[in-house]
């Protein structure tokens, strides 16, 4: 988890920071675990615990750990979801959805986490690049006969399975996410990285850098000319991309760097 006992950050770095936001007819926000966190959603690895901890992380994230045990993949997937839809945005989503709804048309956020709390916070555009943990899809896309194809998240509903399965084919229905060893979504990609090349200021927010392709977008933003802040308590693997790095945590910087564009 992050640290939360940080001092404020720099005050001429902070106001620097604020002034490129300003400044930018595009801002790109890109987020990742920490973003998260203080709204008490745990990072996938640190989701690992108690009954869970004794499973690599490939055998509760991959198709082929699906496929080997998919009641206990199903299971494992059910109480995140739980743990998603009891959080609550924290003052970090909401201060981007804040100066999102201020400065129409100028902010896209990229996310690698697949809870809603942006969406929740009313972020008015996201894109998604690991998935949605709250959505289902179909293990094998091509394998429902049926047309139009049967809705998964009707089966879900539907089918006291665990996972659920198609009633015509038998196909079974699995966490709407990335797993390893799968491709990012097209179009979330694409569209990223298009964000990416045409931003005038990267926001980098609780991310690790440590995750491919996402890590990869801030020095894209760079060499693009965009102006890199990072906003992280601790260290990333990506600092030296940026111009500037704000220490401290989501929900404690982002008010102080957006909070008085809006007013609050």
């Amino acid at each position: 988890m992050p640290t939360l006992d940080l001092p404020a950050p720099d005050p001429a770095r902070l106001a620097e920071a604020r002034e490129a936001i300003a400044a930018a007819r595009r801002v790109v926000v890109l987020t990742g675990a920490g973003m998260s966190a203080e709204s008490g959603i745990a990072t996938f690895r640190d989701a690992l615990t108690g009954l869970w901890s004794r499973f690599n992380p490939e055998e509760l994230a991959s198709v082929e750990g699906f496929c080997a045990a998919p009641e206990r993949v199903w299971d494992w997937y059910a109480e995140r979801r739980e743990g998603v839809r009891r959080a609550q945005p924290n003052a970090g989503h909401e201060a981007l959805a804040a100066w999102a709804r201020a400065h129409p048309g100028c902010m896209c956020v990229v996310t690698q986490n697949v809870d809603d709390l942006h969406q929740r916070a009313g972020q008015p555009d996201v894109v998604r690049l690991h998935g949605d943990i709250l959505a289902v899809q179909w293990l094998d896309e091509s394998a429902c006969r049926k047309r139009p194809r049967c809705d998964p998240a009707q089966a879900a509903e539907a089918s006291p399975g665990r996972p659920p399965r198609c009633a015509h084919c038998g196909n079974l229905a699995r966490p709407g996410v990335v797993w390893f060893g799968e491709a990012l979504p097209t179009d979330a990609l694409d569209r990223a990285q298009r964000l990416a090349d045409e931003c005038e200021v990267m926001l980098v927010v609780g991310t690790s850098g440590a995750v491919w392709p996402a890590a990869g977008l801030a020095g894209r933003a760079r060499r693009g000319g965009a102006r890199v802040v990072i906003v992280n308590p601790d260290e990333s693997e990506i600092d030296g991309q940026a111009h500037l790095v704000l220490r401290g945590t989501a929900a404690r910087v982002l008010p102080r760097l957006l909070g008085a564009a809006v007013g609050v």
